[in-house]
C-alpha cells in the first residue's frame, strides 16, 4: 500500500473585476477497488457566498460554488491524501470476446451491464462524423477477449498519435484529432472511446493524476505534473479495466483517479460562469508525492491567457 499526497493549484487573475461568478469542481478523488481517500479537502479564496456538495450522475463527488462579491483573482486549492494498493494487472484472456460483451448489451441481464450502456454512445465531446471502426477493427479480430484488444488498440493509438500540447483545447473534436493524428491525453482518451463506441463496446473517460517523481528505476510518465486522463473499456467479467494510450500503460500504482464520465466534459476539474472580468489569466499547478516526501514550494506553471 502506497500513500500519496495529491495538491492541485488552479488560479483565476481577471483584468477587471468579477461581479459573480459559478463553479463546479470534481477535485475530490474517487474511492475505486485499489484507490482509498483518506482525506480530501477544497480551500476557495476569496470565500464562497454558496457552496454545495453532492454526487453527480456518474457518482464523483461535485461541488457548486457561487461567489456573489466583486473579485479579480480566485485561487481553488484542492488537497488529498489517497492510499493506493499494488494490484496485480488484469488478465486479458479472462476477459469476454469482444463479440459477446457487444451482444450482451443489446437485452442487459444484470444492472451492471445496463449501466455500462451508459457508455454505449455518443457524447457532447466524442461524437465523431467519421465511422472510425475501420481504425479499431484490426485489434479485435474474430473472438478476441475484448481486453486484449483493448490493449492492443491504446498501443497503437500511443504509436500512431503524437503528443503535442500546442495543437488542441478543451473544445477540439475527436474528428479533429484523429485528422491531424496529435494532442494531449484528453485527445487521446477521446480516440479510444471513440473506437470501443465505433465498434459498439462501452467506454468512458477517466479524469486523474499522475505521480510526479517516479520510483527508482521507473521512467518518468508524460503528463507529470498536470491533471491527466486516460480511458476505462468495459471488459466482463473483470469490470471497467483502465488504459493510458498517452504512455502506452494500464493505470496501476502511481495513477491517481478523480472521476469518470462520457467524455471531459463531464469530469472537467473546474467549469464556471462569470460575470465580468474581461480578459484573464490561469495558473495551473499539480503535485503528486508520495506522503513522506515535502511538498514543493511552488505549483504555479507559466500562466494561460483566456
Amino acid at each position: 500500500m502506497i500513500e500519496y499526497r495529491v495538491r492541485h493549484r488552479t488560479t483565476y487573475r481577471y483584468l477587471q473585476p468579477v461581479a459573480q461568478s459559478q463553479h463546479l469542481l470534481h477535485l475530490v478523488p474517487r474511492p475505486t477497488a485499489r484507490q482509498a481517500v483518506l482525506e480530501s479537502r477544497v480551500t476557495v479564496d476569496p470565500a464562497p457566498t454558496h457552496r454545495t456538495g453532492r454526487l453527480d450522475a456518474f457518482g464523483n463527488a461535485v461541488e457548486w460554488l457561487t461567489l456573489e462579491d466583486p473579485h479579480t483573482t480566485l485561487e481553488i486549492l484542492a488537497e488529498s491524501r489517497v492510499t493506493e494498493a499494488d494490484l496485480p494487472p488484469p488478465e486479458p484472456a479472462a476477459s469476454w470476446a469482444w463479440e459477446r460483451v457487444r451482444e450482451a448489451l443489446e437485452v442487459p441481464a444484470d444492472p451492471e451491464t445496463a449501466a455500462a450502456v451508459d457508455f454505449l454512445f455518443d457524447s457532447p465531446l466524442v461524437r465523431p462524423a467519421r465511422d472510425l471502426s475501420p481504425y479499431a477493427q484490426p485489434s479485435f479480430p474474430d473472438g478476441r477477449p475484448v481486453l486484449a484488444g483493448a490493449i492492443d488498440l491504446m498501443r497503437r493509438i500511443h504509436k500512431d498519435f503524437r503528443y503535442d500540447t500546442t495543437v488542441t483545447d478543451a473544445t477540439t473534436p475527436v474528428d479533429r484529432v484523429f485528422e491531424i493524428r496529435a494532442g494531449v491525453c484528453q485527445d487521446l482518451a477521446h480516440v479510444g472511446i471513440a473506437c470501443l463506441r465505433a465498434l459498439g463496446l462501452p467506454a468512458r473517460y477517466v479524469s486523474g493524476y499522475l505521480l510526479t517523481m517516479p520510483p527508482p528505476g521507473v521512467p518518468r510518465l508524460v503528463g507529470a505534473d498536470a491533471s491527466h486522463a486516460w480511458f476505462a473499456a468495459w471488459c466482463p467479467p473483470l469490470g471497467w479495466v483502465d488504459l493510458d494510450p498517452t504512455n502506452d500503460v494500464l493505470p496501476g500504482v502511481g495513477h491517481v483517479t478523480l472521476g469518470w464520465g462520457r467524455d471531459y466534459g463531464d469530469v472537467a476539474p473546474i467549469n464556471g460562469v462569470v460575470v465580468g472580468g474581461r480578459d484573464h489569466t490561469i495558473e495551473v499547478g499539480v503535485d503528486v508525492a508520495p506522503i513522506d516526501e515535502p511538498p514543493g514550494d511552488d505549483l504555479a506553471v507559466p500562466p494561460t491567457k483566456m
